[in-house]
């Protein structure tokens, strides 16, 4: 069932010692066909940062449900952002940013016809992204197992909120659940006050990138060796790799409290402090930082003081510490603060709202703020979204096409993937296939 001439990946071949010739691309992912199962945030960040390299990411949504972030607020067009729906031209724009780069078509999995297509496409694609529950493609006859047996060479990956297997494999999860579950909002917020989880879904998106990353490897691995593998995500297991770095299992034998609100253990001062007009955050994680943030504040004196030179002290007095600094913060404006930090060499920022961030020339110099294009006007709206955030010497990464309307390229790739006329392509719309 394999086409055995298949690959996207023929321009590479093992060379003498290890090392590889690349025919040059102009992304790194060209020619690499990803067919898109996924919805909501997690999978869909994960295609589209594959998308932005280069692969044909072809998102592939229920005829009669369509990609649920369409139809979700908040929408933008030709009357600008809303929450309400307000013509037939708004669209969502969550949809609007995730989709950026990819193709749109339809296809009725729970459809006996639907499933044939599909492993059909399957049969001449290199990857399939999915994040259903667990169980669900092995009901709809296409799971991993059941795929490889049409194309040896796939590279299925499967993003979940707690993985493939494990006791908790079945249970439903959102970034909510997974900030809660992994333990990163027993350790968000201040000490005395309530659990918080972090003010974007950030376990979606670090799913997303673990995702990317997991398909770029076994796609480097299948050019070695031929074979195509199943890629297990889960949500928890990549927030918890990232948050558990830290000795959070030491806190209480340290006599730290879980939640350091903007401290970290291993340094102090290390927080956020009030200037006059807004905040700043200032961190010394060397002894060299410290000694020049003392210079800075005009306290040279205290380096006369022992204990205020052992980093241990510090930390076990950190509400000492950061009076010291605050005090002194408090009356400068934040431009002349970061001024004397920055010519001092000690770690600093303004606190930034988005507003900032947006106008900040350094993210717009590194292409990293983007108008977001209106999927059916093909106008900038006044809507930003993010670049690609990995820049190449030598093969660019962007997003060339705003999201698709959906269902835009259905029967495009009905044809190509499938060889189907327009006759039969119209019978599949009818009996609601496509």
């Amino acid at each position: 069932m394999y086409a055995a001439t298949r690959t996207s990946w023929t321009s590479i071949s093992l060379a003498p010692r290890g090392k590889v010739d690349i025919e040059i691309m102009e992304k790194i992912l060209a020619g690499t066909v990803v067919l898109d199962l996924t919805r909501f945030l997690s999978g869909p960040q994960c295609t589209l940062l594959l998308a932005g390299m280069g692969a044909e990411v072809i998102k592939i949504d229920d005829p009669r449900a369509g990609d649920p972030t369409v139809d979700s607020p908040p929408f933008v067009g030709p009357g600008g952002v809303s929450l309400q729906r307000s013509s037939d031209q708004d669209v969502g724009i969550a949809y609007a940013k995730r989709a950026r780069g990819k193709k749109s078509m339809t296809l009725n999995l729970k459809s006996e016809r639907g499933r044939e297509l599909f492993r059909q496409m399957v049969m001449q694609a290199d990857v399939v992204v999915e994040n259903f529950s667990v169980g669900v493609t092995k009901r709809l006859g296409i799971d991993y197992e059941t795929l490889k047996e049409w194309n040896p060479r796939i590279v299925y990956c499967s993003l979940t909120g707690y993985g493939s297997s494990g006791s908790d494999a079945n249970l439903k999860a959102y970034d909510l659940m997974v900030q809660a579950a992994s333990g990163l909002m027993s350790i968000t917020g201040e000490p005395d006050g309530a659990p918080l989880k972090a003010g974007t879904p950030l376990s979606d998106g670090i799913a997303g990138v673990f995702s990317a990353m997991g398909i770029v490897s076994a796609l480097y691995h299948r050019a070695r060796s031929g074979a195509g593998q199943a890629v297990d995500v889960s949500m928890v297991d990549c927030l918890f790799s990232l948050l558990f770095d830290e000795p959070l299992d030491c806190y209480r034998e340290l006599g730290l409290s879980a939640r350091q609100g903007n401290r970290i253990m291993r340094f102090s001062p290390f927080n956020s402090y009030r200037a006059k007009d807004g905040w700043i955050t200032i961190g010394a994680a060397t002894n060299a930082d410290w000694l020049a943030l003392l210079d800075v504040m005009g306290r040279a004196d205290l380096k006369e003081d022992p204990s205020m030179l052992k980093l241990g002290w510090r930390i076990a007095h950190n509400d000492a510490v950061d009076k010291l600094v605050g005090d002194w913060a408090r009356e400068f404006d934040t431009a002349e603060l970061i001024g004397k930090l920055n010519a001092a060499g000690v770690p600093c920022s303004r606190v930034r709202t988005i507003d900032d961030v947006l106008a900040w020339p350094h993210l717009q110099e590194r292409g990293m703020i983007e108008r977001v294009i209106h999927p059916l006007s093909k106008q900038e709206t006044a809507v930003r979204a993010p670049g690609f955030p990995v820049k190449f010497s030598r093969t660019p990464a962007r997003y060339d096409e705003p999201a698709p309307l959906p269902g835009a390229h259905g029967d495009e790739m009905l044809k190509r993937f499938l060889g189907l006329s327009e006759t039969e392509i119209d019978a599949l719309r009818s009996s609601g296939v496509v």
